[in-house]
């Protein structure tokens, strides 16, 4: 035993604190099993990758804002034709290829259609999948970005907006953004443009931009960005919000 508390000593000074605290049980284990000692290297070895793993991943989940777990099992594909026919293209994005690419993805559709969940259904997955994300309302980021602005600490604050794999902009189109809204709007859409993937949701169409931003020319410049790579859903129907009533 004194060997065993010698181990873990070392063990912990490498801070393989997994390997450490379950080492006593695997080789109980491997002694009643016969296994060999390259075996239960392996099994050590993988008990203190997916214990990272799993450290990641909760990492990931308090770092991207998304306050609730929602699944793609949950959204209600019947509840409208736009949601049939588009769903092996939504399926497809939760297999995050989009994000590897580089790639936006633009959800249009009025108050209630879906377009929110799917964009936290997706997140999730990236989560998941030890992905770096931030979830934000637009309205949000744009107040942070002002706020940095003037207490000259904008550059940050550009930076944390730029960084994540994916950033999820959420609610575009409820309120404009005024002049030095949408100039920092594009700043952080620029920066990240084929660099980094960004996901929108909407309730307005292309052609509406210009009521959200300063001018149509700022509007123009962030849709033309955003659709240059991208995979766009137009979500229909009524809200989904009145139905479960």
């Amino acid at each position: 035993m004194i060997e065993i508390d010698k181990l873990k000593e070392k063990l912990l000074k490498l801070h393989l604190k997994e390997m450490a605290k379950l080492l006593e049980t695997v080789i109980t284990e491997a002694q009643d099993k016969n296994s060999s000692i390259l075996a239960t290297l392996n099994r050590l070895a993988d008990i203190e990758l997916e214990n990272r793993w799993q450290s990641a991943v909760q990492l990931r989940w308090q770092h991207s804002k998304l306050f609730e777990k929602v699944t793609i099992d949950q959204f209600d594909f019947d509840h409208h034709k736009s949601r049939k026919e588009q769903k092996n293209r939504i399926l497809h994005l939760m297999d995050l290829e989009f994000i590897r690419d580089r790639m936006d993805v633009i959800l249009i559709g009025n108050p209630g259609t879906g377009k929110t969940f799917l964009a936290k259904c997706i997140a999730g997955c990236a989560c998941n999948a030890n992905i770096r994300v931030l979830f934000t309302s637009t309205m949000d980021m744009i107040n942070q970005l002002i706020a940095a602005e003037a207490d000259h600490s904008l550059l940050k604050k550009l930076q944390f907006y730029q960084s994540p794999d994916l950033l999820v902009c959420d609610e575009i189109g409820y309120l404009s953004l005024g002049q030095q809204g949408s100039h920092l709007f594009f700043q952080v859409i620029s920066a990240r443009h084929q660099k980094k993937s960004t996901m929108l949701t909407t309730n307005l169409p292309f052609t509406d931009w210009g009521k959200v931003f300063d001018s149509t020319t700022v509007a123009t410049a962030i849709a033309d960005r955003l659709v240059y790579r991208s995979e766009v859903l137009i979500m229909g129907g009524s809200s989904y919000r009145r139905k479960e009533k």
